[in-house]
C-alpha cells in the first residue's frame, strides 16, 4: 500500500503511518435519512417554553442548511483518519459519541502524540449558540470556519490546507458522496467545511431523563425525576447556575471568567474568559473546565460552593451584593442533589444513535486501520 503523496511506484517510506494494514472504507447508506429537522424535528420543549426555548439561539445556518446527504458526508469525514497527515487521527478521536462527542482527556491528543493545551469541547447541541462563535475562546465566527482548524493544526491533525481536498479526491468513495451532497463530485475545502458543519448541527441531544419531564407536551411532570434530581434542578436555578447555562439545552451564552484563578495563565477569549459546551451528557466526560483541573462533578460543585477566586475580571453574575465572589456553601446533601440533576442530563439514546456512529467498521475477515 502506498501513501497518497508518495510516487506511484515506490513504497511510502517517508510516511509515518503503518502500511501493514489498509485503511478502512466506510459502510455507506444508499439513501441516508434522519439528519434534517424535517426527519428528526426538535422536541416541542426545545422549540417552545418561554425563557427555556432554544429558538432564539438556533444557528441552523440558512446558507448551509442540513441535508441528509450533506450530514451523511459530514459523518464520513468526521470519522475518517484520512483527514490527518499520517492517517492516524480523525475528528472523532477527540470527540467520541460514547462521551457525548466530547472526551475524558485533560487535553486533546493529535498526530505523533502531540498534545494541545485545552480539553476537547463537546459538540452535542453546538447548533445552539447565542452569537454563533466556536472554540473555548470563540475565535471561530461559525462552525464552517471552525471545523477545518483542527485539520490543519500542527498539534492536532497536521494537514496542509492545500492538500486536504486533493487527498480526499484520491479515494474511491468521496466523489459520489460529494455529488449526492452538492450536485457534483468536485471536492473543495469549502464543501468539506460545509458537510462537517451540517453533521455537527445534526448532533442534537434531547432525550435525557430530564427531557422526559416534558414528554407529555403539557405541563412538566417533575415526578419523572427522583427527589434528589428535583432538588438539584431547583438548586441549579436558585443558585444561579441557569444564569450562565441557559435554555433547555443548558448552553453558555458567552465566554466568561468564572473565577478559576485570580490571574489566569490561559487568557482564553481575553481576561481569562472561556465558553463551555452544552451541559448535556456532562456526567460522562470528566475531567472538567478548559484545562481539566476538576476530576469530578462533585469537585465542580464544591468549587462553585466556596472556591471561586476573586479575579478582577470575574463575571458579575458570580458576585454577591458586596461585589465579592458568592459563597453558596452547599451542604453535602445539596451537593449530591446538584450532581444528581447533572447526571439526569445524560442522553443514552444519543450516545448510541446509529445516525451518528462510526461508518468505518472493521470485520474479522477484513481487518483495516481506522
Amino acid at each position: 500500500m502506498k501513501c497518497w503523496r508518495c510516487p506511484l511506484l515506490l513504497f511510502a517510506a517517508a510516511c509515518a503511518h503503518d502500511h501493514n494494514l489498509p485503511l478502512c472504507e466506510p459502510e455507506l447508506a444508499d439513501a441516508p435519512t434522519g439528519y434534517t429537522d424535517f426527519d428528526s424535528p426538535l422536541p416541542r420543549h426545545f422549540r417552545e417554553g418561554g425563557f427555556a426555548t432554544v429558538a432564539f439561539v438556533d444557528r441552523a445556518n440558512s446558507t448551509n442548511p442540513v441535508t441528509n446527504a450533506g450530514a451523511h458526508l459530514g459523518r464520513v469525514l468526521f470519522y475518517d483518519v484520512r483527514l490527518s497527515a499520517n492517517d492516524s487521527v480523525a475528528c472523532s478521536s477527540c470527540h467520541r459519541q460514547s462521551m457525548g462527542f466530547g472526551d475524558t482527556s485533560r487535553t486533546s491528543t493529535g498526530i505523533h502524540g502531540r498534545t494541545g493545551s485545552r480539553k476537547p469541547l463537546p459538540l452535542a447541541n453546538a447548533r445552539f449558540s447565542s452569537y454563533g462563535r466556536y472554540f473555548w475562546d470563540e475565535r471561530a465566527a461559525s462552525l464552517e470556519k471552525q471545523v477545518l482548524v483542527p485539520v490543519i493544526d500542527t498539534l492536532e491533525m497536521g494537514m496542509r490546507e492545500s492538500d486536504v481536498a486533493a487527498k480526499l479526491s484520491a479515494t474511491s468513495y468521496y466523489p459520489a458522496l460529494f455529488a449526492a451532497a452538492f450536485g457534483s463530485p468536485e471536492i473543495t475545502n469549502d464543501r468539506i467545511s460545509k458537510a462537517l458543519a451540517q453533521f455537527i448541527r445534526s448532533l442534537v441531544s434531547a432525550q435525557s431523563r430530564f427531557d422526559a419531564v416534558f414528554a407529555t407536551g403539557g405541563a412538566p411532570d417533575w415526578n419523572s425525576l427522583t427527589e434528589s434530581e428535583r432538588v438539584g434542578q431547583q438548586l441549579f436555578i436558585k443558585s444561579g447556575c441557569a444564569n450562565c447555562h441557559r435554555t433547555v439545552a443548558q448552553i453558555a451564552d458567552q465566554p466568561t471568567n468564572n473565577g478559576l484563578d485570580v490571574v489566569a495563565a490561559d487568557t482564553g477569549a481575553g481576561k481569562g474568559r472561556f465558553k463551555p459546551g452544552s451541559l448535556r451528557n456532562v456526567a460522562i466526560r470528566p475531567p472538567y473546565m478548559h484545562d481539566g483541573r476538576f476530576a469530578s462533578l462533585d469537585d465542580v460543585v464544591d468549587f462553585y460552593s466556596h472556591g471561586v477566586a476573586n479575579s478582577p475580571d470575574i463575571d458579575r453574575r458570580l458576585l454577591g451584593p458586596d461585589s465579592l465572589p458568592r459563597r453558596l456553601n452547599f451542604s453535602s446533601q445539596q451537593r449530591r442533589a446538584l450532581v444528581a440533576f447533572l447526571e439526569s442530563l445524560t442522553d443514552s439514546s444519543f450516545l448510541h444513535d446509529p445516525r451518528f456512529a462510526n461508518p468505518f467498521q472493521q470485520v474479522k475477515e477484513k481487518p483495516c486501520r481506522n
